[in-house]
């Protein structure tokens, strides 16, 4: 327990300890949520997301933004981060991200992320896999 707490990822409380990298990245956790959650289904707000993501913030405020990123591409490079990792494997569902999901299984050191994945890929599988008649 206490490697584990070492090891965690420092997070910022809010804007303060924010560099001004994105103007989304200036709004204090509460209101950066709810700019979240307000948005509609299709939108525009991937590269803000992303920032949050990529940000110092708390791992809940960061796996939201995940959450709503419309192109599960862009979560990819941050795979090895077991909060965005869990979300990432949650949005794939195409052939072509079974392999991705596999060596996931086989890499990560996390057992959230190698979890959700399995899962992830026995779904997929089951999709793919031609039903007898």
């Amino acid at each position: 327990m206490g490697q584990d707490r070492e090891t965690r990822r420092h997070w910022d409380a809010g804007p303060a300890g924010e560099p001004a990298t994105d103007d989304w990245l200036t709004l204090s956790d509460d209101d950066l949520l709810a700019r979240v959650e307000s948005l509609p289904e299709q939108h525009d707000a991937d590269q803000h997301l992303m920032a949050v993501v990529c940000s110092a913030r708390h791992f809940f405020v960061r796996q939201e933004a995940a959450k709503r990123i419309l192109s599960g591409e862009l979560l990819k490079e941050h795979a090895h981060d077991r909060h965005i990792g869990q979300i990432l494997v949650r949005a794939m569902n195409r052939h072509d991200d079974l392999a991705y999901l596999e060596r996931l299984v086989r890499e990560t050191r996390h057992l959230e992320v190698r979890k959700a994945a399995e899962v992830q890929l026995e779904r997929l599988r089951a999709r793919f896999t031609p039903q007898p008649e």
